[in-house]
């Protein structure tokens, strides 16, 4: 499928410059795209890309001033990287579209429903009572367990598996081999030191336009539900505990933990291998550098944190230069020391 420079600039709302016939019918990265090709510009460190590349349509932002004559159509709009990802996004949702129908084999338990338009891959299993919305892509290996409810648009990647009475929103994309609604971690301790299990009756939910990267998993709450609110997305190999609430458009990246009961706010960054204990609040808006420890409560929004205990950002930079400047002080401490000596030995001499 191809698409002119003209078709695209209208598509991302941009404004042409150069060859509107020009056309493509794949996606390279500017430094080895090939006549055919769209590619973007984003980070100043490519620029020198710009003016070699084989490229035949290239977005930019429109504050680039260019330095020499450039071969491709150029399509200027406030964000390039915004704009191919919304590019990319309307090529892969082309892509699905075209797939809809029940492969087998599979099974779909009688009491399930199923909306208008879905895929079901092959060794997929429906349980009782699920209830699957509009244009739902359900890829080969997925599991739903009874009453599990799956919203419109939504993508299972191959391998998901969801367990029962959990909810899963609309524009939700889970990837390959995600686990949602597992038990949670509890065991009651016992006299003879052994363990009770603690019975996890609640669910996951799982709201409208969460995106859940590859081998995460999701536990189900003791009681009542663990949330994955609006917007948030999550990297591969993810462990969110039971009854964890992630706030909207919250975003962690890969091999982070979250710990039971704790509630992280809005709009939170976490790097990779952050972790927290367990029942504590986390503010709107925190940012944390990757392998950070969380062990309290943060309750003032917008801070950025590093280290394990977390401390702020701007703190453990201070802290970076005191410890650098420690040798140097500890050579100073000994000249003073030895100078005091020599003036004690002067002292008792005289």
């Amino acid at each position: 499928m191809q698409f002119t420079a003209a078709q695209i600039a209208m598509l991302v709302n941009g404004k042409l410059e150069g060859n509107a016939a020009a056309a493509v019918a794949s996606f390279g990265k500017i430094e080895e795209a090939k006549e055919g090709q769209l590619s973007f510009l984003a980070n100043p460190k490519y620029e020198e890309y710009l003016y070699q590349t084989q490229a035949s349509i290239v977005i930019i932002n429109d504050s680039l001033e260019l330095k020499q004559p450039v071969g491709a159509a150029l399509i200027r709009v406030p964000d390039a990287y915004t704009a191919f990802a919304t590019l990319l996004a309307k090529y892969q949702e082309l892509k699905t579209q075209q797939l809809t129908g029940i492969q087998q084999p599979s099974y779909i338990a009688p009491s399930a429903q199923l909306g208008e338009h879905v895929f079901v891959g092959a060794f997929a299993h429906i349980g009782e009572h699920v209830t699957i919305g509009n244009h739902v892509k359900i890829f080969p290996g997925v599991v739903l367990g009874d009453h599990v409810t799956v919203g419109d648009h939504s993508i299972l990647h191959a391998g998901v598996k969801i367990y029962v009475d959990c909810v899963v929103g609309k524009n939700v994309t889970i990837h390959a081999g995600t686990v949602v609604g597992s038990d949670g971690f509890g065991y009651a301790p016992q006299p003879d030191g052994s363990y009770q299990k603690v019975p996890q009756i609640g669910n996951v939910v799982i709201e409208d336009s969460v995106e859940i990267g590859a081998n995460t998993t999701i536990d189900r709450a003791t009681m009542g539900s663990t949330i994955i609110r609006k917007g948030v997305k999550l990297d591969n190999l993810i462990q969110i505990a039971h009854n964890v609430e992630i706030g909207e458009n919250t975003v962690i990246a890969a091999q982070s933990g979250v710990s039971g009961s704790t509630k992280v706010g809005k709009n939170v960054v976490m790097g990779g291998q952050v972790g927290t204990v367990g029942h504590i609040t986390i503010a709107d808006g925190s940012k944390f550098n990757g392998q950070t420890g969380v062990n309290k409560s943060l309750k003032e929004p917008n801070k950025a944190y590093t280290g394990s205990p977390a401390i702020e950002f701007a703190q453990s930079m201070r802290l970076q230069i005191m410890t650098r400047n420690l040798p140097e002080l500890e050579k100073r401490v000994k000249e003073l020391e030895k100078m005091m000596e020599q003036l004690l030995a002067e002292r008792v001499n005289a």
